[in-house]
């Protein structure tokens, strides 16, 4: 289980890596045709332009390359994205402040950040880009050339559209991957793991939504109880993988007699639920039987030499029941009775003048 959730993990990492790769590679590619338009038009020298193509070509790869290699590769290509933000301030001073593409550098920098670790993340990221800002800008003396020409305006359009786009479509993406797996999550959590029928939450759900729907539409329903005679007896000769196997028994029984539109589930230890939709008492008494039948012929043969059985008790909603509390309650007293009657049978609900008996 370790490995299996150790495994996960690094999935998730390297997902998240892969994510900031593409990204990066796409804004290095998109900056570096801003930038050019810029050193084009300032007669940049040849150290700008070596600087500039290794910042728009070579990074990306060797900053995957590096965080891929790093025994924590979501902290590394978290560092990187920092020394993206310094590069950005680099840039932007070597533009001398070029109104337009240093707006739209700095922007695209600042959403991408956002992006990956919200404002905090912008703020641990703002300090690099400032320093190396200004660092740069120091070395060479303070230019500064605000005015942006046509071309290097049209320069910026790329990076202004493509990168929000790609951006807002890996944050759909991952948007829709974890509504996906919380929805399997929240399925899980209705799930028992033992039996792979709805657990006792799943089972308290589906209870309370039938319940609510007869008292809509008057359509019969039939609530189950079944519960395993001598299971500890079982359990404590022939262990409890023995058990865990009598579980299973009921589970599969119970899951081959009912159809689609009924919710078997288990309720608690030894005890299992049906709800029947559609299904009145005298038709939940046929459900019953042949569940308990059926368990009788697929027991395993420790069960059987331990007498295990199911005593099963029905109750039908009708008006009096007002709850789905009081629905259970009338199917657990007609299970007891199964059970004090002798086991191995079932008993309906019986409703007397005050109560249910």
């Amino acid at each position: 289980m370790q490995l299996t959730d150790q495994a996960e993990v690094r999935e998730r990492e390297l997902r998240f890596v892969a994510r900031v790769h593409h990204m990066r590679t796409l804004g290095a590619a998109l900056s570096a045709l801003l930038v050019a338009s810029v050193l084009h038009g300032n007669g940049a020298p040849a150290w700008a332009w070596a600087l500039w193509a290794f910042n728009g070509f070579a990074w990306p790869v060797l900053a995957n390359r590096l965080t891929l290699r790093s025994p924590e590769p979501v902290q590394a290509a978290h560092r990187y994205l920092m020394m993206d933000s310094a590069a950005a301030g680099a840039w932007i001073a070597i533009m001398q402040f070029n109104l337009v593409p240093s707006a739209v550098l700095l922007a695209m920098v600042t959403m991408d950040k956002v992006a990956v670790g919200g404002w905090r993340f912008l703020g641990r990221a703002a300090p690099a880009l400032l320093l190396a800002c200004g660092g740069v800008w120091l070395l060479q003396g303070f230019p500064v050339s605000l005015e942006s020409s046509l071309p290097q305006i049209l320069a910026t359009l790329p990076f202004l559209f493509a990168y929000p786009v790609a951006l807002a479509a890996t944050t759909y993406g991952l948007g829709r991957s974890i509504a996906e797996r919380n929805r399997q999550l929240q399925c899980l959590n209705r799930i028992d793991a033992l039996t792979g029928l709805a657990n006792r939450r799943g089972w308290n759900e589906a209870m309370v939504a039938e319940l609510a729907r007869h008292a809509r539409t008057r359509r019969p329903a039939v609530l189950m109880l079944v519960d395993v005679d001598n299971l500890k007896d079982v359990n404590d000769t022939s262990g409890h993988l023995v058990g865990d196997e009598v579980l299973r028994c009921v589970a599969s029984v119970l899951s081959s007699c009912t159809r689609e539109i009924d919710t078997p589930a288990r309720y608690g230890g030894d005890e299992f639920g049906v709800l029947l939709a559609e299904t009145n008492l005298r038709g939940g008494m046929r459900v019953a039987e042949r569940v308990r039948t059926a368990f009788l012929e697929q027991r395993p043969a420790e069960a059987a030499r331990g007498d295990c059985t199911l005593s099963i008790g029905l109750a039908e909603a009708d008006l009096s029941v007002v709850n789905a509390e009081e629905w259970l309650k009338r199917a657990d007293a007609a299970m007891y009775r199964a059970k004090a009657a002798g086991r191995n049978r079932v008993e309906p609900a019986t409703v007397a003048f005050g109560g249910v008996r």
